[in-house]
């Protein structure tokens, strides 16, 4: 079964990811941070990382970097609702998820996603034609 390591700050976008990407048939790892998201990934080596950008502790751009470090082939989608109270919170959100798809990110997704369409982006981003082809830094 295809494992997919969720990470977000967020309690109810983890409950909901959880419940749709298992009901997609999917195995699901939860972090709740950057920081923890990197070690689920080192223990579990997930087939795919959902990450959120804005999260306290490490935020998803320093999450993607280090996933990447460790695993150049990592497949990860980044996922942002924005940071409220932060300047043009679309701005700002456009900005870091365009950096986070610039660091190998194989997919960028706007909070709030439909949920057909997050699933059949997952469903692309596992397909063996989408494996990331990387140098290491």
């Amino acid at each position: 079964m295809t494992k997919i390591l969720v990470i977000d700050d967020n309690e109810d976008v983890r409950d909901t990811l959880v419940t749709i990407l298992e009901d997609a048939g999917y195995q699901i790892a939860i972090a709740r941070d950057g920081e923890e998201g990197v070690k689920q990934f080192a223990a579990e080596r997930p087939e795919l990382v959902i990450t959120d950008i804005f999260m306290p502790k490490q935020e998803g751009i320093q999450t993607i970097r280090e996933i990447l470090l460790l695993c150049p082939q990592a497949r990860i989608i980044a996922v942002s609702g924005g940071m409220s109270g932060y300047g043009n919170g679309k701005l700002l959100n456009g900005f870091y998820l365009h950096l986070a798809q610039k660091l190998g990110a194989v997919d960028i997704i706007p909070k709030p996603f439909d949920i057909e369409d997050l699933v059949e982006r997952i469903q692309r981003a596992l397909q063996p034609s989408n494996l990331p082809q990387r140098n290491k830094a």
